[in-house]
């Protein structure tokens, strides 16, 4: 099953620039590896210890997967994975 993953301009440096990532798995924890295994300096950047970094973020079709079934959330065919990583500002 075809699955996007977008990667945020900031991640892009470990992508070779690339902002989407065409992937299969049948869960966000399956696609993600997918990612890594094409790109691997991304998964320190996205992971620790086999989970999400605190401060990073991940939605499937807009919905935050902290609230469903985090990396065991299903994906279904043409779903898009996001990757967003916070970013501290302020004036």
């Amino acid at each position: 099953m075809a699955i996007t993953v977008k990667i945020p301009a900031q991640l892009r440096a470990a992508t070779g620039g690339e902002g989407e990532i065409q992937v299969e798995g049948s869960t966000v924890g399956e696609a993600l590896d997918a990612v890594f295994e094409q790109y691997a300096g991304l998964r320190e950047r996205i992971t620790e210890d086999g989970t999400l970094r605190r401060f990073v973020n991940v939605y499937v079709s807009g919905e935050d997967i902290r609230f469903q079934d985090g990396l065991d959330t299903a994906l279904d065919d043409g779903d898009e994975v996001t990757i967003l990583p916070a970013v501290a500002g302020g004036a």
